[in-house]
């Protein structure tokens, strides 16, 4: 598998997502600045974490106008796979490439923890490796990953099964207690129609070998790798 980051300034979380997706495939990914307009030719496009721009205006608002998001939008168009965590998520979702808005979170500080994911779909090429309902461990870092979206969007999502993950206790169950930024249903990720865009808050890279603490997101990656091996 063949993958390319694209790096804005103020992206901060690249060199974690090379070390994973180097880890899953043993290839360095491409890094790409945000401000050419070519990308190689990749199976997966990762947007990472960080504060792209500063966040001014909006997180992701600056990022989404980037000239490279345009080649972004076009190869995801075309079936290729796309990655966002994060302010990547943020970016996707002021580009157009799904759904909703992230907001402030509801409790209006910035929240840094672990906290547990519900699988809600194994489903490749994001989250073969994991059954439904698995739950898993992993970091956040944010300060607007409140996802939002009107009644109807979310009643899509739902029913075309694109909530792929939800904040939840250790042992599945949902409830606000467990919810870090007050996402709408307790929606941590979601994919675009066509299922080849994952957006999600929380940061698989950072838990994907035992040093780091754990190795619960190692099965997102490991599952792409598969998914997408040329």
């Amino acid at each position: 598998m063949k993958s390319a980051i694209v790096v804005f300034p103020g992206t901060n979380r690249e060199r974690d997502m090379a070390l994973a997706l180097k880890r899953a495939t043993g290839r360095d990914p491409a890094i790409v600045w945000h401000s050419g307009e070519a990308l190689p030719e990749v199976d997966l496009i990762v947007l990472p974490g960080g504060f792209a721009h500063g966040d001014y205006l909006r997180c992701g608002a600056m990022a989404a106008h980037s000239p490279i998001m345009a080649e972004v939008k076009k190869r995801a168009e075309q079936g290729v796979a796309v990655l966002a965590v994060c302010n990547g998520f943020q970016a996707a979702c002021e580009a157009g490439l799904l759904p909703g808005v992230l907001m402030p979170n509801a409790c209006l500080k910035f929240v840094c923890r672990d906290v547990h994911l519900r699988v809600e779909r194994s489903v490749r090429p994001f989250t073969g490796r994991y059954n439904a309902g698995t739950v898993i461990r992993v970091p956040v870092a944010h300060h607007d990953g409140n996802y939002y979206a009107d009644r109807e969007t979310l009643d899509r999502l739902e029913g075309e099964g694109r909530v792929i993950f939800r904040y939840s206790a250790p042992d599945g169950t949902l409830g606000e207690a467990h919810n870090p930024n007050g996402s709408a249903r307790h929606i941590a990720g979601i994919l675009n129609a066509r299922g080849n865009v994952l957006g999600l808050m929380p940061h698989p890279e950072d838990l994907v070998d035992p040093v780091m603490g754990g190795s619960d997101g190692l099965g997102l990656f490991q599952g792409l790798a598969e998914s997408l091996a040329a």
